[in-house]
């Protein structure tokens, strides 16, 4: 399959012709909750992605693979588009989804909306002995992620470096902030989108610790 550079339609965001589902969502909408901090500190689930869009309105999306999968069924063959893609803030928030669509601009836009809704929050710091600047340049931490025979070891890394990862993980890593960073993965990483899914898992991984912390914290 020729590979092309498609994008989805940038739409304008109106938040007073949104009707929000959840309680979370009703918050939203009336300023109850102004950054979507405070939904990861209350260990709320994103389940409408126009919260995403009312909190975060300068989202930036990469569409990473594009790719034709095929179902037998009783009368014929279908075939469908997967894409897999990457939401990013710049700052500190990022999110991996993917979508199966029967048109590749459908199949765009539900991946995009997979991603919005799997947001989660990095925290940033200088983890490297090379370094120790003490300024959130990379990751405080070693963390690992596995998805199917993909892992991924994320290891800080000294100011200046950059992002020393294969092309796709680089681009989530820059979508989520992280300016300097090593990368080591070992399993089938032609697999895009289990690559992407490994180094979400590590990622949150580290939030996890840090929410773990708290409550602990709390409950002295």
């Amino acid at each position: 399959m020729e590979r092309r550079r498609y994008e989805p339609e940038e739409t304008r965001f109106d938040i007073n012709a949104w009707e929000p589902r959840t309680d979370v969502g009703k918050r939203v909408k009336n300023h109850e909750i102004t950054s979507i901090e405070q939904i990861f500190h209350e260990g709320k689930h994103i389940e409408e992605t126009e919260i995403v869009d009312a909190l975060i309105p300068d989202l930036k999306n990469e569409v990473i693979e594009i790719a034709s999968v095929q179902r037998m069924t009783k009368n014929n063959r279908k075939m469908k588009f997967r894409v897999t893609a990457i939401v990013g803030d710049g700052r500190g928030h990022v999110g991996v989804g993917s979508g199966k669509e029967a048109e590749v601009k459908a199949a765009i836009d539900r991946a995009v909306k997979n991603a919005k809704a799997n947001m989660i929050p990095i925290i940033f710091g200088c983890g490297s002995w090379q370094c120790a600047c003490g300024t959130g340049h990379s990751i405080p931490m070693i963390v690992k992620g596995k998805c199917g025979s993909v892992e991924v070891i994320l290891k800080p890394a000294p100011r200046g470096l950059g992002v020393v990862a294969s092309e796709p993980v680089k681009k989530m890593l820059e979508l989520a902030g992280v300016k300097d960073l090593w990368s080591f993965s070992r399993g089938r990483t032609r697999a895009k989108y289990n690559t992407l899914l490994a180094v979400y898992r590590a990622l949150k991984s580290e939030s996890s610790m840090k929410n773990s912390a708290l409550i602990e914290a709390k409950s002295k």
